[in-house]
């Protein structure tokens, strides 16, 4: 069975280049490209992981994150923050709100990104 990941992430570039490459790896992709949309995706459809920036139009990402788990239809589904947000703080409290991990923009190729979803996934 395909496993289907929902990328949250405003940037348009980043979005298709990693919505492109999970495809090619066999994923079933979903995007959104707000936080309104991807709550609204999360209803419609249950992912089997959830790509998440942080910084996104209307409801941010940490927003997100808190209804994502607040939610029992949704609480156990992983998530991964993938944003450019890195100080401590910012991945702390993401960890409290309950992502699965945390992984700074800047520090990771696609390959990392695949890995990672991988590993989660298993």
């Amino acid at each position: 069975m395909t496993k289907k990941i929902l990328i949250v992430e405003d940037d348009e570039f980043l979005r298709s280049l990693n919505a492109k490459r999970l495809e090619g790896e066999g994923f079933e992709v979903l995007v959104a490209v707000d936080g309104n949309e991807a709550l609204t995706k999360l209803t419609e459809i249950k992912p089997d992981l959830i790509f998440l920036d942080l910084l996104l139009p209307n409801v941010d990402g940490f927003e997100v994150l808190t209804k994502i788990k607040q939610d029992e239809t949704t609480k156990n589904i992983p998530v991964i923050v993938f944003s450019n947000l890195g100080q401590a703080e910012d991945i702390e409290k993401a960890k409290k709100l309950g992502a699965d991990d945390f992984m700074v923009k800047a520090n990771f190729t696609l390959d990392d990104v695949i890995s990672k979803i991988k590993e989660t996934l298993k």
